[in-house]
């Protein structure tokens, strides 16, 4: 796989999308403390520096979580003095670059009343983290069969002019008959309507989503690494605004 040139500049919003979505049209969501932020503990367990390279993002982060707390970032591979780096993944960022976006006339608007049955298909699933309140996050699609959910997709991260397709998946018994990308292909239909673009994450090992994703017309921009930190409860340097 090659890093498409598309948006690639070291400055691109989609560099850093979680501060760039909680500073901007997820704010309603964020706690904030100076440069550092996160969702809403039931909503996403999402962190954000406004720089890794920055003490004060990192003495603000110290400040929302507390000594002994932890912390999911991306794009940190050494913590800063007074944490520790728990576990790191690596991911990939693809964007959409000739997706085929509409509708699906078999697709349903998921909301607050179906998130018993959504936690049950994610945890049959396990496609990403979600949480009692991520349907709150954007438009959320599912198909039924017999009543029963078996496949969902959704929004998740949503930077300025940008919206992250997620919680892409499938009932184990119902796979193989490409309602994933119908799914993407709908809540894509969706975001392009409001004029914002597309993009998604994935594991850097998991080569069959990536496969299927580059097939539907998304191209790979980049790689990165989310990491899980704790704060050590080592003296923080003072947050400054």
């Amino acid at each position: 796989m090659s890093v498409t040139s598309i948006d690639a500049s070291s400055s691109h919003i989609l560099d850093n999308p979680a501060w760039a979505a909680l500073t901007g049209p997820h704010a309603h969501f964020a706690e904030r403390v100076g440069h550092a932020a996160r969702y809403h503990q039931d909503v996403a367990p999402f962190h954000a520096l406004s720089d890794e390279d920055d003490p004060r993002a990192w003495a603000g982060l110290a400040a929302l979580v507390g000594p002994g707390g932890t912390a999911a970032v991306r794009g940190v591979t050494e913590a800063a003095v007074g944490w520790e780096v728990v576990r790191t993944g690596h991911g990939v960022q693809l964007v959409d670059t000739a997706l085929r976006a509409e509708p699906d006339p078999e697709a349903v608007r998921l909301g607050p009343g179906d998130v018993p049955e959504i936690l049950d298909l994610v945890a049959r699933t396990e496609p990403g983290p979600y949480l009692p309140r991520t349907v709150e996050l954007g438009t959320y699609l599912g198909i039924r069969h017999q009543g029963r959910l078996i496949a969902l997709a959704g929004e998740r991260l949503h930077p300025p002019g940008w919206t992250e397709i997620s919680a892409v998946c499938t009932d184990p018994d119902h796979r193989g008959r490409g309602l994933a990308t119908r799914l993407v292909r709908a809540v894509a239909a969706g975001i392009r309507e409001r004029g914002e673009r597309p993009f998604l994450h994935a594991a850097a090992t998991n080569a069959n989503a990536i496969r299927l994703y580059e097939s539907i017309g998304f191209t790979l921009r980049r790689r990165t690494v989310f990491s899980l930190v704790r704060h050590t409860g080592a003296a923080a340097l003072e947050e400054t605004a």
